[in-house]
């Protein structure tokens, strides 16, 4: 017998079947062939939440929880927050390599060009309230973007899918700093071509009337940092619903609009924000051992430690967390949540109930404190991780388009209500029974 199939043995029947493993992987339809009557649909799987399915190949994003591995086509997370920019690593998701010298400054300079959006959308920003959320303009403004570029639905001609791709990279920081500057009742800045990509951002967000607005390059740098660490994260909450919306052939901007709503989620991109809620109601170190006490005995919750993923140290956390020191060192100021947050993690992380749970710092952890420091509003926070998650959206979108096993998405549900009724006049109805209680569903961060 074949070392590389599975076989299944249906006890309602006593059939067995035969069926291939490709990279510890079988094929969903293959147990479609199991069947009690030949009139059945077939055998599905349930996994609700997608806790044990993989919907597509990918060469992007290699994670391996159990050991704490990230790597962007190979490369681990930290050395490229290290080593590269974040246009580099943009490249080097969309393209597959990392650019020569050339190459880069051919990105750079596209990038750069199109940072500048349509006259029109400075007006649409101005419809909304004052008291607007950042992230919810962010994401309508991208999705209005798609009737600026109608030539955009053609997203099988190569040449007009990359262009839009690089528009989006392009823009995202413009955006984003117009939602941030509408909601604070200030002036739009118009993009300086003459600045990095992070760097301008900076200047769109937080110029005021300097002759001539400088950051202190170290912040830029961090930044950038930033920006590499939450590029792609393989296929979590957004870039699922990014591939979904994708699978309909529908132009990227709206695609990005809809993974941008993902990412609005508290389960997903607000995540560092909860991080700063728990801080503040901890208030100094000398708390720390009650609410630990407190999280163990199910009264309360430990933000920032654990993942859907990462069952050991979130690589992404170690780099994060020497940046909070650097940053807090650069703008003069130490956070008096920062001694917290470490207290609290050093407690955790030699704590057996935690450790035993596999609940280490996420990438969530210090983020937070570093925006804070950058004197960053919370409601920016998910912004912030929109705009260099776009390349690792934009990177997956185009790999689904071009993976010929992908179909339109439109997973199988189990039926659970009512077979056939007969309809009942409006006069002969009556109130259907009191539904059952449910117990509160359990909120779990991607």
């Amino acid at each position: 017998m074949a070392k590389d199939t599975l076989s299944i043995t249906d006890n309602r029947t006593g059939k067995t079947y035969e069926v291939a493993i490709t990279d510890d992987t079988i094929r969903a339809n293959d147990l479609r062939q199991i069947k009690v009557q030949e009139s059945d649909f077939g055998l599905m799987t349930y996994d609700a939440g997608f806790l044990n399915t993989a919907s597509c190949r990918s060469s992007i994003t290699y994670i391996d929880g159990d050991k704490g591995i990230l790597r962007y086509r190979g490369y681990p997370v930290d050395q490229l927050a290290e080593n590269a920019t974040y246009l580099e690593v943009a490249y080097l998701l969309i393209n597959g390599e990392l650019p020569t010298k050339s190459e880069l400054d051919q990105f750079v300079s596209n990038v750069t060009h199109h940072t500048f959006v349509h006259e029109n959308v400075r007006t649409f920003i101005d419809g909304f309230r004052y008291d607007a959320h950042p992230m919810g303009m962010l994401v309508a403004t991208v999705g209005a973007l798609s009737t600026f570029y109608p030539e955009a639905k053609h997203v099988l001609d190569g040449d007009i899918r990359r262009a839009q791709m690089v528009r989006l990279i392009a823009k995202m920081p413009t955006l984003a700093a117009w939602s941030y500057r509408h909601s604070m009742g200030m002036p739009f800045v118009y993009p300086n071509n003459e600045m990095s990509y992070s760097e301008n951002f900076l200047y769109m967000m937080k110029r005021i009337a300097e002759p001539k607005f400088e950051v202190h390059p170290e912040i830029v740098r961090a930044l950038d940092v930033l920006f590499i660490l939450h590029a792609d994260h393989e296929q979590n909450c957004s870039t699922n619903v990014m591939r979904g919306i994708g699978s309909s052939r529908a132009d990227p901007y709206v695609a990005v609009a809809g993974a941008a709503a993902a990412l609005y989620g508290p389960l997903h991109g607000g995540a560092n924000e909860a991080v700063l809620r728990m801080l503040r109601e901890i208030g100094s170190v000398t708390n720390i051992p009650a609410f630990v006490k407190e999280v163990k005995g199910g009264g309360g919750r430990l933000m920032g430690f654990g993942h859907r993923v990462y069952k050991n140290y979130d690589p992404r956390a170690k780099v994060i967390k020497r940046l909070a020191d650097q940053v807090m060192d650069l703008v003069g100021k130490k956070s008096p949540l920062l001694p917290v947050a470490m207290e609290l993690e050093r407690i955790a992380l030699s704590d057996d109930y935690f450790v035993s749970r596999k609940l280490y710092p996420n990438v969530d952890f210090y983020s937070g404190l570093i925006y804070e420091a950058l004197q960053i509003p919370a409601d920016m926070f998910p912004v912030l991780f929109a705009i260099p998650r776009t390349s690792g959206w934009l990177a997956q979108w185009e790999e689904m388009l071009l993976d010929k096993d992908q179909k339109i998405a439109r997973p199988r549900q189990i039926y659970t209500g009512y077979d056939e009724r007969k309809f009942v006049p409006i006069s002969d109805r009556r109130p259907p029974a009191a539904p059952a209680s449910h117990s509160k569903p359990r909120a779990e961060t991607d």
